[in-house]
């Protein structure tokens, strides 16, 4: 039983609740706890054979049964009841962008809307804006929610995939007639979200490969089981196909599934080209089928004549002729990181102290760790006032003396809607570097919100600006700016932009990343950690680095400290 799996049921336990009506206290407990175990590192069925459930802050010993029952049963009676009052269909309606519990409810009771087709209609023929806490604003919000649903149907964060993933490698490692195993498809090339996962294996005995594959304990329906492919779907939804080929096509077959399509398009013609033929079994003499290579990816570029050419850059965005040349990038590396630019505190919206933050950075090989938390404005995630700032930077400077780490002390400061900045300069200045951010006001035109963001980005404070676009992946659209735009004032303002690393954000994406660096602008990753478990989404930050081409050169993070120290002394 994954971490994933329970704290979706405690999520759809708190979605359940708070349609009914019940006391928030009670809504409030399970959507903690479901955002708790989420973010652990450890798998919680270990920590519950172990007896531990009730370390696990916010797990009480009502919650912590619950977690038992379901590791034990594989489902949660009290879930059932729940269900069997609510519609199911209704809770579908929640996974609308901008529409919760309340509204949710609003609809049922007053409209009888029980599925999304019903809640299109009604929204199209204008019945939503007199409701109680709608209006029309609301109402084309909820058009534009549905829309960005039904263009997201079937996907995934890449974190999801990636954990289901590499849960799968961990397994299939333990079959001895395993001898190569890797992720394929879009998981490899670490896109922002997945379809379904695929996996390829080497072996002399597939039919032992198969069979073992299908009794992985989170299986949940077998598609399709052969002896070179079988697919799967998990217990969370996600399809998963895997692929057995022989030892000699690992490498052939390894480079075609993982893609991309337009990706091996070019890689086919270039091996016409050079009379060859090349697909998943092997590169081959075009005339003769006389095999040439396959076993490893390396040698399947070298033979086109090509430099190795790293997943995450398999777009066919001109790395093929990069490749040709020998001239491609030495993207950064996932290894390459020395710390983590953005993490939240007990301070203001976090759950770790400052202490645990920092040595949990070095438990990660780190040698430093930035607090920015959030400025006054930001109420509802306990944002600092000027006074509570400087006990917290006095408390940084008494944390420095006990931990061989560097801390940073820094601000995650908000731009208000007119571009000034929540705190003043005198306050500003008293940061070792400053972030920038919008987190309110996001209907604002293009211009508005452009302009906005370049007056923050101006002042002589401002050091980096955070999740530049505002999206959230599924959730939210990013905002309407002139991104173009930001990277110029950027680059002319010695201002670095985030790569935020947090799964639903990944902003900037790759596009746009890759586009700074051609502009010359450098770039920062940060995870938005506010647990420390979420420290570890540093990889989803990385793997946007290097989708974007970024080279060690264009992130900060991956600086000697004296040097960024340098750059933040500016």
């Amino acid at each position: 039983m994954k971490n994933q799996e329970i704290s979706n049921i405690f999520y759809e336990i708190a979605d359940l609740l708070e349609i009914k009506g019940e006391m928030p206290f009670k809504v409030r407990a399970y959507r903690r706890a479901a955002q708790r175990i989420e973010t652990l590192e450890d798998d919680i069925e270990e920590i519950y054979r172990e007896g531990k459930l009730r370390e696990i802050p916010g797990i009480g010993e009502a919650l912590a049964k619950k977690i038992g029952e379901i590791i034990e049963t594989g489902k949660l009676e009290y879930l059932e009841k729940l269900r069997r009052e609510i519609p199911k269909s209704i809770v579908g309606l929640m996974s609308i962008p901008g529409l919760g519990p309340k509204k949710t409810a609003v609809l049922y009771k007053k409209l009888g809307i029980e599925s999304i087709e019903e809640l299109k209609k009604a929204a199209e023929q204008g019945k939503l804006r007199d409701l109680d806490g709608f209006g029309e604003v609301t109402e084309r919000n909820i058009l534009r929610g549905i829309e960005m649903l039904q263009r997201s149907m079937g996907r995934v964060l890449l974190s999801i995939a990636f954990e289901d993933g590499s849960h799968l490698v961990d397994y299939l490692k333990k079959n001895s007639d395993a001898l190569n195993i890797s992720i394929a498809g879009s998981l490899r090339r670490m896109k922002e979200t997945i379809g379904d996962i695929d996996i390829l294996v080497s072996s002399l005995k597939p039919e032992s490969i198969m069979d073992f594959f299908v009794k992985y304990q989170d299986v949940d329906q077998i598609l399709v089981k052969g002896s070179t492919k079988t697919s799967v779907v998990l217990r969370d939804g996600l399809q998963v196909d895997l692929r057995v080929v022989k030892p000699e096509s690992f490498g052939a077959a390894l480079q075609y599934f993982t893609g991309s399509k337009e990706h091996n398009i070019q890689i086919r013609n270039l091996a016409i080209k050079r009379g060859l033929k090349v697909n998943e079994y092997g590169v081959f003499e075009k005339d003769s089928d006389k095999y040439v290579a396959g076993k490893t990816e390396e040698e399947v570029y070298k033979t086109l004549g090509l430099q190795y050419i790293e997943p995450e850059m398999r777009e066919n965005r001109g790395e093929i002729e990069l490749a040709q040349k020998n001239k491609l990038p030495h993207i950064v590396g996932y290894d390459d990181i020395k710390g983590d630019f953005h993490i939240h505190s007990q301070w203001s919206d976090g759950t770790a102290s400052i202490e645990e933050i920092a040595r949990y950075g070095k438990k990660l090989g780190y040698e430093f760790v930035g607090i920015a938390d959030h400025s006054a404005s930001l109420k509802v995630a306990r944002g600092l006032s000027e006074e509570r700032v400087m006990k917290k930077i006095e408390e940084i400077r008494r944390i420095q003396e006990k931990v061989d780490i560097k801390i940073f002390a820094a601000t995650e400061c908000d731009i208000k809607p007119d571009g000034s900045l929540d705190y003043s300069n005198s306050i500003l200045k008293e940061f070792d570097y400053v972030y920038a951010a919008i987190h309110t006001k996001f209907k604002m035109s293009r211009k508005e919100m452009t302009e906005r963001i370049i007056k923050a980005m101006e002042n002589e404070y401002v050091t980096f600006l955070a999740h530049p676009t505002g999206r959230l992946i599924g959730r939210r659209d990013a905002y309407e700016v002139d991104v173009e735009r930001l990277v110029d004032v950027a680059r002319e303002n010695n201002v670095f932009l985030e790569i935020n690393a947090f799964p639903d954000r990944l902003d900037l994406n790759d596009i746009y990343a890759k586009m700074a660096k051609e502009r010359g602008v450098k770039m920062v990753i940060g995870t938005d950690s506010h647990s420390l478990d979420h420290m570890r989404f540093i990889k989803f930050g990385i793997a946007v680095a290097r989708r974007g081409w970024l080279e060690k050169g264009d992130v900060l993070n991956t600086y000697s400290l004296k040097d960024i120290e340098k750059a933040l002394s500016r």
